[in-house]
């Protein structure tokens, strides 16, 4: 079962958007300088469609996004997530942040507006870097992606 350790709303994850940012624990990626090692530790509160809901009514004022942070230990049940979001909160888009080089096959992209991959190296520098190997996406109606990298670099 997925958890979560703490959410926050934050402007700089998806552009253009004001997203309900929900760090998930458990992360089996263990990036070398990662900034966010706390979330290594399988711990925190359970990750269920409740908890999302109690989130967004909690949190929902100005709120146009939510975004997964982390869930790689179990894809399957970002997707979940992501597919309870569009199917009970029509008017959020949804993103997911792995740190994967690819998407898992786990999950139906169509159920996603935005997903990020990559994991953090830090001679590539994070996602604003135009050296990042990481990797935003915009997911289209058929699922098709768009690299939106670029939206990240600095001018």
């Amino acid at each position: 079962m997925l958890k979560y350790a703490n959410y926050d709303i934050v402007c700089q994850e998806v552009p253009g958007e004001v997203s309900l940012a929900i760090n998930i624990t458990g992360c089996p990626c263990r990036c070398p300088q990662c900034h966010s090692k706390y979330l290594w530790a399988d711990k925190g509160q359970p990750l269920t469609p409740e908890a999302v809901d109690g989130l967004v009514a909690g949190e929902a004022e100005g709120v146009t996004c939510i975004a997964f942070m982390g869930g790689d230990a179990s894809p399957a049940e970002v997707d979940l997530l992501a597919r309870h979001i569009r199917q009970s909160h029509p008017r959020l888009k949804v993103a997911w942040y792995s740190g994967r080089t690819v998407i898992s096959g786990e999950i139906d992209p169509r159920n996603f507006h935005y997903i990020k991959v990559g994991p953090y190296i830090s001679h590539l520098g994070p996602l604003n870097a135009r050296t990042t190997n990481q990797r935003f996406y915009r997911v289209l109606l058929g699922g098709q992606l768009v690299d939106e990298t670029h939206l990240f670099w600095r001018k």
